[in-house]
């Protein structure tokens, strides 16, 4: 167990139950330059125990290393300020203040960015000559204390300088940055902001929250887009560079030109080259009974080589080959060549993972494809519901491929989650070698009986299950357990359309109706979260909300204070049987065997989504709160094994059991203010 001199970097003035636990086991991992999976559910205090472990650890082997605090939600960005501002008051005046950047995408800290230069507007009405003294003091500014990236902006845009630069200039002298999984795990994004950041990341301890989402980001972070349309936008944009480019007689510049016209030349053919091609799989498509169609990395390598022997002389040496290898040295060379030209109209990288020149999205597309495309870890999907000739999607299959080699090389890591389980499944799918892996499950610090399970097993949401009794049971469940609530319900289903289906036309008297829309802002959350807390007012109506699971109202919000008083989760939300699932469980199925392939691919995920929104309730010790899972695959052992091992399931039999027990529940047990 870790001294009590060790507890200095805590935050809370108090050990939590199963804290000084998580704390010994992430900081004998990280001394030994491992990664630690941490399953570690709600009110252990998760994000305080993992800095006390990282801080311990760096301060103990006095190197120069930075702590690199990765979040996908900016909620989580304010408590990891306010965490260390704790432990800053804790240390006192008397020691070292940690210093902390807080850093997002650029996109949501520069007002305007030309997407053609990449350079912002934030400092074009600025004095060149008091600028730099501006820009020095914002920095400090940023280092005295922990800021909220907010604060940062704020002050940022009243003296008249770059947020977003100010924060990436101070990164080398602070302790902790707290930014978005692009910064570490899309390469692009890392090359570009580590290098600038002067953060080596040899000497990074990287720290994962919400880390269940990593293999799922990653994989999305790989994802390409091919269609006839981009490849003559991106024909453009080389051309404006061109015309752009100095008309010096330089060896120099005659040169690049040269390259830029072959480069442009490329782009041309190919899109010609697409046109075509696009047309007969569009043609294929609508003789067939499917909506999409496999494409083959070797396919797409041979339209391109097809573009560069149409704008060079066809040669012996650019004959694909027809053994193992898809495409020849020559080639690759022709490949590269293309990819840089095209890149190299970028100037910066957005850390937001994103850029819309179409130049660079192709370039991309050639470095994914020329990375993975002679493997089996690359799915290409032709789909004809996009533009006027469709698109092909690149679905990398394999997380591990990109982050295994990340935590190789950090000088150590903690993964954390309330729903990393099990932790050794996360390992294989991240590429997490066993010989660095650590892992611990933590049992949750809230007393069982304040957040009670009931299962439903008349119900279902299974495709064979499915049908207009079926419907009706699950609708006279919702409206018996909302009868019984004394507050507010959220309700989760696993699509928009079955969740339409059964909250669309259900009539609940006295209750106000919130039904998620794909089309909901960062504004409209906010002001349902503060409709919500209105709804706690004596006089107010109760607010029944819906969404779905892995959705921002699942996962993305934190209703704290009590705001949710039931939880109902309607059915299991399986991925859907397409040709990027098919592919990706024969590929899972082939890497970590049959005994696993199902739970890795299917059950797992499909559970922890639902245990995401389990949680969504209880954020503090008093809380209470009922569940109700509808449906009775959740007692089956296929998924019952995926939940927790200690946690109970009650079951009933019809509606009229559900409003019983809800009934029972909050007659019994309240809810503890201020504990």
């Amino acid at each position: 167990m870790p001294t009590q001199n060790q507890f200095r970097w805590l935050a809370h003035p108090t050990l939590r139950e199963g804290q000084a636990e998580m704390i010994d086991a992430c900081l004998n991992t990280l001394n030994r330059g491992g990664s630690h999976l941490a399953s570690a559910p709600t009110g252990i205090g998760k994000t305080a125990a993992a800095l006390a472990a990282a801080f311990e650890h760096v301060h103990t082997n006095n190197s120069p290393k930075t702590i690199v605090f990765l979040t996908p939600k900016q909620s989580q960005h304010e408590i990891v300020v306010e965490t260390v501002r704790m432990i800053n008051e804790k240390l006192g005046q008397s020691s070292k203040r940690i210093k902390l950047v807080d850093l997002i995408g650029r996109e949501s800290m520069c007002e305007t960015v030309n997407p053609l230069t990449g350079k912002c507007e934030c400092e074009q009405n600025s004095v060149e000559a008091s600028l730099q003294n501006r820009k020095e003091d914002i920095r400090r500014y940023i280092l005295e204390k922990p800021r909220h990236v907010g604060e940062t902006i704020d002050i940022s845009k009243t003296w008249g300088v770059c947020a977003w630069s100010a924060c990436r200039s101070a990164v080398r002298d602070c302790d902790v940055l707290v930014c978005d999984y692009n910064h570490i795990f899309i390469d692009d994004v890392r090359e570009a902001s580590l290098g600038s950041m002067r953060l080596e990341i040899e000497n990074i301890v990287l720290i994962v929250d919400e880390a269940h989402n990593l293999p799922s980001r990653v994989r999305m972070g790989m994802q390409r887009r091919l269609f006839p349309e981009m490849v003559r936008n991106a024909e453009y944009e080389v051309q404006e560079h061109i015309e752009n480019m100095n008309d010096s007689e330089s060896v120099s510049i005659k040169e690049s030109k040269k390259k830029r016209k072959w480069c442009l030349d490329v782009c041309k053919q190919f899109r010609r080259v697409l046109d075509r091609e696009f047309d007969k799989l569009s043609t294929e498509i609508m003789a067939s009974d499917e909506n999409e169609i496999s494409v083959s990395s070797k396919q797409v390598f041979e339209w391109m080589d097809e573009a560069f022997d149409k704008v060079e002389e066809a040669s012996k040496q650019t004959t694909l080959m027809k053994g193992s290898e898809i495409f020849t040295p020559q080639q690759k060379h022709r490949l590269r060549e293309w990819s840089i030209l095209l890149s190299s109209n970028v100037v910066e990288i957005d850390e937001g993972g994103n850029n819309d020149q179409s130049s660079h999205l192709l370039s991309h597309l050639i470095d994914v494809l020329s990375r993975f495309g002679n493997s089996p870890a690359i799915c290409l999907v032709y789909s004809p519901d996009f533009g006027k000739k469709g698109r092909i999607i690149t679905h990398l299959l394999d997380a591990g491929l990109v982050s295994g080699d990340i935590f190789d090389k950090v000088s150590g890591s903690i993964l954390m989650s309330g729903t990393l389980n099990p932790p050794s499944m996360y390992a294989d799918l991240l590429g997490i070698s066993k010989d660095i892996r650590g892992k611990s499950i933590h049992k949750s610090p809230f007393e069982k009986f304040r957040r009670p399970i009931v299962v439903a097993t008349d119900v279902t949401s299974k495709m064979t299950g499915r049908g207009i009794d079926n419907t009706e049971r699950i609708k006279k469940h919702v409206q018996s357990i909302v009868a019984n609530t004394p507050g507010n319900v959220a309700v989760f289903a696993p699509s928009y359309k079955f969740l339409n289906d059964i909250m669309g036309d259900l009539y609940l008297p006295n209750k106000k109706k919130e039904i998620e829309s794909r089309d909901w802002s960062k504004q409209d959350i906010s002001a349902l979260k503060a409709d919500l807390n209105e709804s706690k007012k004596p006089g107010n109506r109760s607010i029944v909300l819906a969404g779905v699971f892995g959705g921002r109202l699942s996962e993305g919000v934190d209703y704290a204070g009590g705001i949710l008083d039931t939880v109902i989760c309607i059915g299991i939300q399986n991925p859907i049987p397409n040709l990027l699932q098919k592919a990706y469980s024969n590929y899972i199925k082939d890497k970590f065997g049959q005994a696993n392939f199902w739970r890795y691919a299917n059950s797992q995920p499909a559970i922890n989504t639902i245990l995401q929104a389990m949680g969504r309730p209880i954020r503090a010790m008093g809380d209470r709160a009922l569940i109700a899972l509808l449906d009775k695959r959740n007692l089956e052992r296929t998924y019952s094994t995926c939940y927790p091992p200690d946690l109970k399931m009650n079951q009933v039999r019809d509606h009229e059991g559900s409003g019983r027990f809800a009934k029972r529940f909050f007659s019994k047990v309240k809810r503890e203010i201020n504990t």
